[in-house]
């Protein structure tokens, strides 16, 4: 044990001196605050760990579809099979997010008390899907330039003044509105099919809409090394409040990988 550093353990000579192995701060040498230790440097998401893949979203006759599967990806690892990646904001809003999971539970738990903030005012106001992705585009826009993006791509759908809503944004808060979004590998993939099935039927039903989104399931869950054949749908109508169905699971047929060579 440490008995001081003259013969006999008599610190007298060594008052408010340096511990051993330490360096001697003088008196009114640096302010007070910066004798403390030095902060934590600035920090940000350089690469996600967990992360969702693609995010579909589709008008149909007095609606809005959207559907993201339920896989969380580590890596190339498909570690985590029940992940939601959709929420229900309101009785007309929907959204749905690919990218960083750990990120769309940040701004899902911010969209979820601003609704219990909406819901204690009582005045007569609520969220709608415009308003929903305006601020988005802004949220997105104002991390991206302070160089700490939420690295998320959202899909926003639902019933505005009796008509549908479709928007996307992606992490830089760049957006646009269309009949159909798609996020993610779904972008070149899915994408295609959805606008080439709205070239052919420019009105969808709702079972329609829901094999078309099947479908674009199923494409990606053969293609995409991230999918996994089970997913969710967020549907809104003008006759019925908005819900999230499923998890659903697509027919898939393996039988011509028994004929795909050059991999042995």
């Amino acid at each position: 044990m440490y008995q001081g550093l003259l013969p006999g353990g008599d610190d007298s000579f060594w008052q408010n001196g340096p511990r051993p192995g330490a360096f001697y701060s003088f008196p009114n040498h640096l302010p007070k605050q910066s004798t403390k230790v030095t902060e934590d440097p600035f920090r940000c998401t350089l690469n996600p760990m967990v992360t969702g893949t693609s995010v579909f979203g589709v008008k149909f006759d007095g609606g809005v579809i959207v559907g993201a599967d339920t896989l969380g990806s580590y890596g190339s690892l498909a570690r985590y099979r029940q992940v939601s990646r959709l929420l229900r904001v309101n009785d007309t809003t929907v959204m749905g997010s690919g990218g960083d999971c750990a990120d769309f539970q940040f701004i899902k738990s911010v969209i979820e008390q601003r609704v219990i903030e909406e819901q204690c005012l009582e005045d007569g106001f609520k969220f709608t899907p415009k308003a929903l992705f305006n601020w988005l585009t802004r949220v997105h826009y104002n991390r991206r330039s302070r160089f700490n993006p939420l690295w998320n791509t959202t899909v926003v759908g639902g019933i505005e003044n009796g008509e549908p809503f479709l928007g996307y944004v992606d992490k830089i808060g760049t957006a646009f509105e269309a009949p159909s979004v798609a996020s993610g590998y779904g972008a070149y993939i899915a994408q295609p099919l959805l606008r080439d099935e709205l070239e052919k039927h420019p009105v969808l039903n709702e079972r329609q809409a829901k094999e078309l989104i099947d479908r674009c399931f199923k494409v990606l869950f053969y293609r995409d090394a991230r999918s996994w054949n089970r997913y969710e749908l967020a549907i809104v109508t003008r006759d019925s409040k908005a819900r999230i169905e499923g998890p659903f699971s697509s027919e898939t047929d393996w039988d011509i990988a028994y004929s795909v060579g050059g991999y042995e």
